[in-house]
């Protein structure tokens, strides 16, 4: 069976202390996550060494940087190579955001470098994908979300992709209290398997989890983690409430 994830997203939100209190009240649950479950928490990079000396020793608890950089090393202040996430332990990446997208101007090429990078340091990218509103308007979301795919994606080996997180992300749906409905979740979530099927074969895109990553919510999470091939979700503003969070990894399949 694939994975089951629930993956927060924090963005640029909590100091420490508020960040840690939340992990510490999420832990206290004491959710036992099965083999094929897992829950990612991705946290600021001033936080990653600290949030997962938090999570330590809790089975299928993991922490996520929220970007890395494109080059594996040199004259470029501030960011963050994969083979520095590795060297402290990070085993999670997000990747091409939609807001890392919009507002940092990220190409579907330099998210691929940015792919190799987090696969030649042993870190699982969470690739994200998705449409703006007046793509989805005008009907041609799945070739969109087809492109982002191909030119991101397509020039890994099948063993490759198979070390993937796909994230789809109906951009529209993101801090605006609009959801897709289940029934458009799930025929994105199949479009985005079927375009993997086509390059790699069915049996290797049965093995990709794919998340949904569109104001998941404590009480619409079940109803959007039950369709067949929405593997769980990337969560944001409900992810910074321990209650709803708790809720949304309790609601994985």
């Amino acid at each position: 069976m694939r994975k089951q994830i629930a993956a927060a997203n924090w963005k640029m939100n909590l100091t420490w202390a508020e960040g840690k209190k939340l992990l510490e009240d999420i832990l206290a649950a004491g959710i036992s996550l099965t083999e094929n479950q897992l829950a990612v928490f991705g946290v600021p990079s001033p936080y990653l060494t600290l949030a997962d000396a938090v999570v330590s020793g809790k089975k299928n608890y993991s922490i996520a940087a929220q970007n890395c950089y494109d080059k594996k090393s040199g004259a470029y202040t501030g960011e963050i190579a994969a083979g520095m996430l590795q060297s402290v332990g990070i085993k999670y990446c997000i990747i091409g955001h939609s807001e890392r997208r919009e507002y940092f101007n990220e190409s579907n090429q330099m998210l691929a470098e940015k792919l190799n990078r987090c696969l030649e340091s042993g870190i699982t990218p969470i690739f994200c994908c998705g449409e703006a509103l007046a793509i989805r308007e005008a009907g041609t979301q799945n070739k969109f979300v087809e492109t982002q795919l191909k030119e991101s994606l397509f020039h890994l080996s099948a063993e490759q992709l198979k070390s993937i997180v796909i994230a789809y992300e109906p951009i529209w749906a993101i801090g605006t209290g609009k959801t897709a409905s289940t029934e458009q979740a799930q025929e994105m979530h199949a479009c985005v398997r079927s375009v993997l099927a086509a390059k790699y074969g069915a049996a290797v895109a049965d093995e990709i989890s794919i998340l949904y990553g569109g104001s998941v919510k404590a009480n619409n999470a079940k109803d959007l983690f039950s369709c067949p091939d929405v593997d769980g979700g990337l969560v944001g503003g409900a992810s910074l409430v321990a209650a709803d969070f708790i809720t949304i990894i309790q609601s994985l399949k």
